[in-house]
């Protein structure tokens, strides 16, 4: 256990606890959320570190007493057994952490092999995202999307956030952020006369949600491009150029935003997923400096390169990172995605606890 770690986080919780205090800080809402988050995420880690302080002041206390009367032995043992717990408890919270885990996140979920069969499984992610975000109390706000002919999407940006502040830290990409990368579906398409199992895939992108304070985006960096929105089958939907294309000139990145009616309101949604993306390049730049290269979560919608199959015949889920296979599909569809879930974070642990960096998002 690293003293000097815990002591600077200790200092920093009282620092934070302080500011909340000052009545000023109600002036910048922005500075509000970020400092309530990071309280929230160190509440933790304080309330361990005393209760270790506590047993170690019973364990002297215990040992005091048994020194003037035998009898109390057995306090000094039943309190000495509890304390490898606790130091082993907030040993693990003083491993580095995910900077992002307190986050909001935006979801990117595009269609890619298999025609009008990948846009509808993709609407089945989005669904089950969804679902997932409706059973732990969390908000989904679609961004921008585009529709299939058929009722899927081909591609589709939702927003998904924590009400308040996420307790202990963990917020929505804490969980959300082992969905990034290519999912791939076997089953029968609805379009499929012959009853043949299909093989198609959909990509899915987590990024952590940037605050503007996070990313500076110089005006004259961007190139702004309007025309009209299209719908499925590419027919016009406004008679306006409301839809809004921007182009990061010094990286190349494009985003591109059609759902809503108003060109300002568009401009917004693609600043939002501009931001966030230029967040994560910086974050993986800076690990790619510090010898710590991430892969890319979705190289290419292809079918060979999966992080999860989705098998309907079977009933059966299978993450590839991680070996884990689980016959309850229809559940997992239906917004039951905590133990795969589960079954990642405590993987992404044991990494760490290895002398790892973390488990890899996408193999």
């Amino acid at each position: 256990m690293s003293n000097d770690r815990l002591t600077m986080l200790l200092d920093e919780y009282a620092g934070l606890e302080r500011q909340m205090e000052d009545p000023s800080i109600h002036a910048d809402q922005a500075l509000v959320r970020r400092v309530g988050r990071r309280f929230a995420e160190l509440a933790p880690l304080n309330t361990a570190h005393n209760e270790l302080e506590a047993a170690r002041a019973d364990l002297a206390a215990a040992k005091e007493l048994a020194a003037e009367d035998p009898a109390f032995a057995s306090e000094v043992e039943a309190v000495a057994a509890v304390l490898p717990a606790l130091e082993a408890k907030l040993g693990e919270m003083l491993m580095p952490r995910d900077p992002s885990d307190a986050k909001d996140v935006i979801v990117e979920i595009k269609a890619g092999e298999g025609g009008q069969e990948s846009a509808l499984f993709a609407s089945d992610l989005l669904r089950m995202y969804t679902r997932y975000a409706e059973r732990r109390g969390w908000i989904v706000e679609v961004i921008d999307s585009q529709e299939s002919d058929l009722g899927g999407v081909k591609d589709i940006s939702v927003a998904v956030k924590t009400k308040g502040v996420p307790a202990g830290g963990h917020g929505v990409w804490s969980r959300m952020k082992w969905e990034g990368g290519v999912h791939r579906v076997q089953r029968v398409p609805v379009t499929e006369s012959q009853g043949r199992i299909h093989t198609s895939a959909a990509g899915v992108l987590v990024l952590p949600e940037a605050e503007d304070v996070e990313v500076h985006i110089e005006p004259g960096d961007l190139r702004i491009d309007v025309y009209r929105s299209s719908g499925p089958g590419g027919q016009s939907v406004n008679t306006t150029d409301s839809a809004v294309r921007i182009t990061h000139l010094p990286t190349g990145t494009v985003v591109s935003c059609q759902n809503e009616k108003s060109q300002l309101q568009n401009k917004e949604s693609a600043m939002r997923i501009l931001r966030s993306r230029l967040l994560v390049q910086a974050q993986e730049a800076a690990d790619a400096a510090a010898g710590d290269v991430r892969k890319s979560q979705v190289r290419t919608v292809d079918r060979s390169e999966r992080v999860r199959t989705y098998n309907f015949p079977q009933n059966r889920i299978t993450d590839h990172r991680i070996g884990y296979t689980a016959y309850n599909l229809d559940l997992v569809l239906g917004g039951e995605l905590d133990g795969v879930l589960d079954a990642l974070a405590q993987a992404d642990r044991d990494a760490r606890l290895a002398g790892e960096t973390e488990l890899s998002r996408q193999k």
